[in-house]
């Protein structure tokens, strides 16, 4: 353990990653090193020593600060999916490892997409801890898990072929198209990595109250045992309900064969909460593919969207392979767009209640 005064000097002159937005920096008084195993959750004090593809971190605040070698960051150890990008998991000591989400998760990297430059070399200085020497781990932060779920507003969840396929977007207008129909409108991102520009979004589009995954004690949902993936959706869903919206917009992230992402969506517990889906695809043929495994599973789908719309010729070969409505990403932030879909999950509601 470090000299206490010091650490809580150096950790106040840090730069605290959006991971870390629900701890409080005043608790961080101490820091662990030598021979500790860092788990999923801990937060660490590292130092920047060389820049790679993430150059910029997303601080509590979610604006991105420009890195520089010899800078000291709050961040926290989790596990990274991300095909685009970096595969990563939390290393079993306190050794030199990589930033490898913007939002702060150090990792050792396990893979990277040949498209992307190097992952952002950092070496931990010491694992975060309070003044009575106890680690600060997000799940100390945690909602109060509940389980029961509000039954009443229509619940639409946003899932799509894979990382980048345009869901986080299509949530952000959807939500605004909703307020703008005069709809009250709450939204979370379920599973994913921690991602200051996701959360934003649903918060700048008009989403109250707006979660994700953070909020409930985790800075990535990758190799989270599918029940307590479970855990997570459930308690932010009930949260989001307690304030008693008209409709509740839901990202999954990633695509939906991404193990806990398929696992989630496969869950019929959860399946049978859902009013109706919207697919994200890049093309025509992953719109099929997905609309039907998502049919398969139970889950009506109302829509196709995503990053196809940005192509009429796409647009039109989905529309006559899935035989669904194709919406155009940012026309669902438009009144009357956003009234289709409210109606569709209504109307479906009104089935289901008849069966």
């Amino acid at each position: 353990m470090t000299d206490p005064s010091d650490s809580a000097r150096r950790l106040a002159r840090a730069k605290w990653a959006y991971v870390t937005r629900n701890i409080d920096p005043a608790l961080a008084v101490r820091l662990q090193t030598g021979k500790q195993v860092p788990c999923a959750g801990d937060l660490v004090l590292a130092r920047i020593d060389q820049r790679g593809q993430h150059r910029r971190l997303e601080l509590v605040t979610s604006r991105r600060a420009e890195l520089f070698e010899g800078d000291e960051v709050v961040v926290a150890y989790a596990d990274r999916y991300a095909p685009d990008q970096f595969e990563g998991m939390v290393p079993e000591h306190l050794g030199r490892c990589r930033l490898v989400a913007a939002g702060g998760i150090a990792a050792r990297l396990l893979h990277a997409h040949q498209r992307v430059r190097s992952a952002t070399r950092i070496t931990p200085l010491g694992l975060v801890a309070d003044a009575d020497g106890e680690r600060l781990n997000l799940r100390r932060f945690q909602l109060e898990s509940r389980r029961e779920i509000d039954p009443e507003p229509l619940f639409l969840v946003v899932a799509g072929t894979a990382m980048n396929s345009g869901k986080t977007t299509v949530c952000a207008n959807l939500v605004k198209g909703l307020v703008r129909h005069g709809l009250h409108v709450a939204a979370a991102k379920l599973t994913g990595t921690g991602a200051g520009a996701d959360y934003r979004a649903l918060v700048d589009a008009g989403a109250e109250p707006a979660f994700d995954f953070v909020d409930a004690g985790y800075a990535s949902t990758y190799r989270v045992d599918p029940g307590q993936v479970w855990k997570i959706a459930r308690t932010l869903c009930a949260h989001l309900a307690a304030a008693r919206p008209d409709v509740v917009v839901l990202e999954i992230a990633d695509g939906v064969l991404q193990a806990e992402t398929a696992a989630l969506l496969s869950r019929k517990s959860f399946a049978k909460r859902l009013d109706g889906a919207l697919f994200a695809s890049y093309d025509a043929l992953g719109a099929l593919a997905g609309t039907r495994w998502l049919e398969e599973r139970g889950i009506p789908v109302v829509g196709v969207t995503g990053v196809l719309t940005g192509s009429p010729l796409m647009v039109r070969e989905a529309r006559a392979a899935t035989g669904l409505p194709v919406f155009g990403t940012e026309a669902l932030r438009r009144s009357n767009v956003a009234a289709l879909v409210h109606n569709c999950l209504r109307a479906r509601r009104r089935r289901r209640k008849r069966a």
